[in-house]
Parts: structure tokens; sequence; C-alpha cells
């Protein structure tokens, strides 16, 4: 565990802001850890040891630190920038987990044109429920952890380099990339699926009231793919909005790809497609 950061911030602490505060007791983390959101956040929060102390507000909570992690949706880490900016210490290293990475390296480069340091960050180890009751120590273990610094020179800098090995210590591996391409590639990797989950899940319910789908024939195919629909619109709403025009592009693809299915079900053509598809999975990692 690295001892450059002594007094971590987590603003925010449902799933990944806890998950953060968990991971650093459970890896043997010496500093404190502070916390804000909502009271009965902040109450459930200590008592599960996600956090040391609890804040009055996020300025209160970011004055304190040396790591201040925004662990909120896009839109609100977008807002927490300001507030922040405006407390943090110079010395400081700001960072966020936003499923989302373009408009919040955007904001940040114009909040934090020197020091602090502003480092953007997305863990993909996500879980289909949040909320602080869903944190877990071991969320990050296997996970990739994408940074977007707001330049390549400051992967170099002894605050993102510490901040790297505290990823590493928790059982993360990270990976830097840019936001643009990052926003690209998650529209096809998380965006979309989750929104054929939802699709899918919405359709056979809107099915089931005209036509008598009965649930009892859904066997685990249909619940495998239909789990991200348990997914909360509260955090899938920033997302769409801040990546549209790469989840638009996505979607378009994939209609493109599902009439081409549809034109060919009788036919070898199809066979084309499992070999694909089959292909991809063998690439995978961590499947078959």
């Amino acid at each position: 565990m690295t001892d450059f950061f002594h007094r971590v911030s987590i603003i925010g602490l449902g799933l990944i802001g806890g998950s953060w505060g968990l991971a650093l007791e459970d890896h043997g983390f010496a500093g404190v850890r502070l916390g804000y959101d909502q009271p009965e956040v902040l109450g459930r929060a200590l008592e599960l040891g996600a956090i040391d102390e609890a804040c009055d507000s996020a300025a209160d909570a970011a004055a304190e630190a040396d790591l201040v992690i925004l662990a909120a949706p896009v839109g609100v880490i977008v807002d927490l920038l300001v507030q922040v900016g405006r407390a943090v210490s110079p010395r400081a290293l700001v960072t966020d987990v936003g499923s989302t990475k373009r408009l919040i390296c955007q904001r940040a480069a114009e909040t934090f044109p020197g020091d602090p340091l502003f480092l953007g960050g997305h863990p993909l180890a996500g879980k289909e429920r949040s909320g602080i009751e869903n944190a877990d120590a071991r969320l990050f273990e296997g996970a990739c952890y994408v940074l977007t610094p707001l330049t390549p020179d400051h992967l170099r800098e002894p605050r993102v380099r510490a901040f790297c090995e505290l990823v590493s210590t928790i059982g993360a591996r990270p990976f830097p990339t840019d936001p643009v391409a990052h926003d690209r590639a998650v529209a096809y990797l998380s965006h979309l699926p989750q929104l054929v989950s939802t699709g899918l899940a919405s359709l056979v319910f809107e099915q089931g009231d005209s036509n008598f789908a009965p649930l009892e024939l859904a066997g685990t195919g249909f619940r495998d793919v239909s789990r991200l629909a348990e997914s909360p619109y509260t955090l899938w709403r920033d997302i769409c909005l801040t990546n549209a025009e790469n989840v638009q592009a996505a979607l378009n693809t994939l209609i493109e790809k599902l009439e081409h299915i549809r034109d060919h079900l009788t036919d070898r053509e199809l066979e084309v497609e499992f070999r694909q598809a089959l292909a991809l999975r063998k690439r995978l990692p961590g499947t078959l």
C-alpha cells in the first residue's frame, strides 16, 4: 500500500465509492478515509466501515484530503469539480469514477489548469445493483481500471504514479487511454449491452401484457441477458446524455446487424454470425 496518500476523501458513497473505502481498509490503508454523501448514506457507510469520518460538505471533504475520489453519477461529478477545485489543497490529486470521460476531462481541464492535479478514472467493475449496501471490498479485483490523464505527461507525475500503485494494490489493472477513445469503446462494450438488456426486458414486459408471455418459460439465457436491466435509470441517464453520439452510432450498427441476422435466418449466412461471435468470446478475457 502506497504511503503517498494519508487522507483520502470519497465524495459519493454508493457502490463504487463504498467499495473504494472498503477496499482501502481491506488492503491495509493506514491513513484516514473521509466521506461525504447524504446523511443516511454516511451513517450506513460508517456502520459498514467504508469510511472513518463523515464530512458535512463536499468542500469540507476535499479540503482535508491529499486524494479526492469523486464517486457520483457523471452529471454530479461535473458539478462537483468546481466545488472541489475551490476547496482542495494544491498538493492533492483529484480523480473520479465516471462512466464517460470526455465531458468530465474537459471540465476538469478548465477547473484544474495546474495544481491540484486531476486524473480521470473509470473502474470497469460495477454491479447491476447500486448503493452502499452492495459495496464490496473485492469489487475491483481483476478489473480493468481506466485512467484518462489530461495530458500524457501527467502519467509521470508522482501523484499519478502513486495512484496507479494504489489501484494495483486493491487488485485492479491500470489502463491509461484518452477520453475520446474511452467513450467510443465503452459505447459498444458497456453502454450498448445495458440498453440491449433494458430494451429486451421492457419488450417482454410489454408482450406479457398483450400477448401473454409467461415468465415461467424464461430460462437462464433470458435471465443472463436481462440481468443488467436491474441497473437504475438515475445512473444511466447521465451516461447516455454525455455519450449520446457514440451510443447512437453503436445502436445504429447493432440495428443493422440484427436486420442482417433477420434476413438470413434460413440460410448458412447465419452460421457466419455464430462463428464470429464464438471467436470473439474466445478472445474475451475471463471467459471459456
